[in-house]
């Protein structure tokens, strides 16, 4: 038997960082929703107890360093599985982006293996299982739209935001979370989104205030630190997005575009810039 999962992106339409924590991690406030770019896993059982991961993507690890990986080995350890499992791994997410295609990967892993080895593990014990995995992890368990809180794994899920084209740039660099969180300091932060604002425009189904209180703090890590980011920012306003913002800790930037007739010409004029773009649809 085979069974497949969806591994889908999220965008961050509001993120902010309230605090440092005394565990080392920081306390935030977000807003995410997923959108129609996706990883595909395809897993299969084995007779004898291994993992082995495959994948068309040359440049991801296929060992312990992958969280897909790390999902099968957790979920086998946890529930005492004596079985193996191949998984292919159909990567289209790029990697190390802000769009959580790692984490995706990881929560498809977990709810595909819990089907194929008729675990039947509770969504809620799924969600603890993601968090030891990564702070993104439970909400791809999840998916849909949420306020997300404390490291991101206290879940709150909302309503999604209405229909919209999304257009992905990511620049061609890696941005390192970890270095953009070290480098994160609360009291030089200029403006704090609101996470009220978002939700009520959330809630109203009003695309218009979704574009206008979009925001990211992480935005003043980042852009200073890798230019080329605030390039793409101002190359897609300028092109005629509606609301622009960096995804998590970048590089990924997205533009949010209610008509058609724009997207094409967003998505040409940014190919200008980068290899890497993409248009797609919230996943509503």
């Amino acid at each position: 038997m085979k069974i497949y999962e969806k591994a889908p992106a999220k965008i961050n339409l509001m993120l902010d960082v309230l605090r440092k924590r005394e565990d080392g991690f920081h306390e935030v406030e977000m807003v995410m929703t997923m959108v129609d770019l996706a990883d595909r896993l395809e897993m299969e059982e084995l007779p004898r107890d291994t993992i082995i991961i495959s994948s068309q993507a040359g440049y991801i690890p296929l060992d312990e360093k992958n969280l897909a990986f790390q999902a099968a080995k957790l979920i086998k350890e946890r529930y005492d599985v004596r079985k193996g499992v191949y998984i292919h791994l159909d990567k289209h997410i790029p990697v190390a982006a802000g769009l959580a295609g790692g984490s995706s990967d990881a929560a498809a892993a977990l709810r595909g293996l819990n089907r194929l080895w008729q675990l039947n593990i509770p969504q809620e014990e799924l969600l603890k299982l993601g968090a030891e995995l990564g702070s993104d992890v439970p909400f791809c368990v999840t998916g849909g739209t949420a306020i997300a809180r404390g490291r991101g794994e206290q879940l709150e899920q909302i309503i999604n935001p209405p229909q919209c084209w999304v257009i992905l740039a990511k620049p061609p660099i890696n941005v390192s979370t970890a270095d953009v969180y070290g480098n994160f300091k609360v009291d030089r932060i200029n403006k704090h989104p609101s996470l009220a604002n978002m939700v009520q425009a959330i809630e109203q189904q009003s695309f218009a205030d979704i574009c206008t209180h979009l925001g990211n703090v992480l935005e003043d890590v980042t852009l200073p630190m890798h230019p080329e980011v605030l390039q793409l920012k101002e190359a897609m306003i300028r092109l005629g997005a509606d609301g622009v913002l960096m995804s998590g800790s970048g590089p990924t930037v997205f533009g949010l575009v209610s008509k058609e007739s724009k997207v094409a010409r967003i998505y040409n004029g940014l190919r200008g810039f980068c290899k890497e773009v993409y248009a797609v649809r919230m996943l509503t």
